[in-house]
């Protein structure tokens, strides 16, 4: 079952990667950013991702929600502890201005796999280039292994290939001191798809990059030693309190909008995995792709 999924995402990607190359082709992606020694500007950023089950979400609040806002508190980060955010795994991040980009993402988007059974496990915290000193994450993974996470994998590729065409241009908190730090491998992604961190096909091979998570904390403060070391101790203490990690199934995709560290302020279609059915969230009515 897993060798179908990969072998039907590459025949996907690789037309979908041509198609992405003739769209920046056409001029209109701006990678002026990247040659700035600041952030881009925040416009927009939309994305794809897959929500957190009621479920997970509770065990999580029941286990380490008090301890991680305690922690917040302590050390001074009280807009972290209040900052908003829908708990989710990205599928993937663009950004454009467009009002309309929801849409045109939702009639691009490939057919989502069916509900994916997976673990979330593993706290620990990254940065968005090591050295840029902001944004940084406090983040709880997946287990790397299983046909769930195949697949999540396999539509991470597909979805990149279909969606980055849709940019305007890179995504602002991978530009100015982050690209900068970014190694060759990084900054290739971010020229041409306007983000890191996500799986493309080249030469006919699938090279995995995509790191899917949850992420509980997102910082714009600056990660200094004494952050890292603190937060790097909280993950730790988590991890003691959940260590077999979390069973999860996720049941649905979501089109969602997304503020500049790149936590969900809010939902905008909701496809469900079982059926295929699209929801438009603001009117709970369901629409047609």
């Amino acid at each position: 079952m897993i060798h179908k999924i990969a072998t039907c995402t590459a025949a996907i990607v690789l037309g979908l990667s041509a198609m992405t190359v003739a769209m920046a082709q056409q001029g209109g992606i701006d990678n002026a950013a990247l040659d700035s020694p600041r952030f881009r500007p925040h416009e927009r950023t939309f994305g794809l991702v897959y929500t957190l089950p009621a479920e997970v979400n509770a065990t999580l609040q029941a286990t380490i929600g008090g301890p991680l806002k305690e922690a917040l508190l302590v050390h001074g980060l009280e807009t972290e502890a209040i900052r908003a955010n829908i708990a989710h795994v990205t599928v993937v991040h663009i950004h454009n201005a467009d009002p309309t980009t929801p849409a045109k993402m939702l009639k691009a988007l490939p057919k989502p796999p069916a509900p994916l059974m997976t673990t979330l496990k593993r706290f620990y915290t990254t940065e968005a280039a090591k050295g840029a000193g902001q944004p940084w994450w406090l983040d709880l993974g997946i287990v790397k292994e299983g046909a769930g996470f195949e697949a999540m994998m396999a539509y991470n590729t597909a979805a990149t290939a279909a969606l980055a065409p849709l940019r305007d241009g890179p995504l602002p908190r991978v530009t100015g001191p982050v690209y900068a730090k970014m190694g060759d491998a990084g900054k290739d992604l971010v020229r041409t798809l306007g983000v890191s961190g996500v799986n493309v096909v080249k030469d006919g091979k699938e090279l995995r990059s995509h790191n899917p998570h949850n992420t509980l904390v997102y910082s714009t403060k600056t990660f200094t030693p004494e952050l890292e070391a603190a937060f790097n101790k909280v993950a730790d203490q988590f991890n003691q309190i959940l260590p077999d990690g979390i069973p999860t199934t996720f049941k649905t995709v979501s089109i969602v909008e997304l503020a500049f560290a790149g936590n969900v302020t809010r939902e905008i279609y909701r496809i469900d995995l079982d059926n295929g059915a699209v929801l438009d969230v603001a009117t709970g009515k369901t629409v047609s792709r």
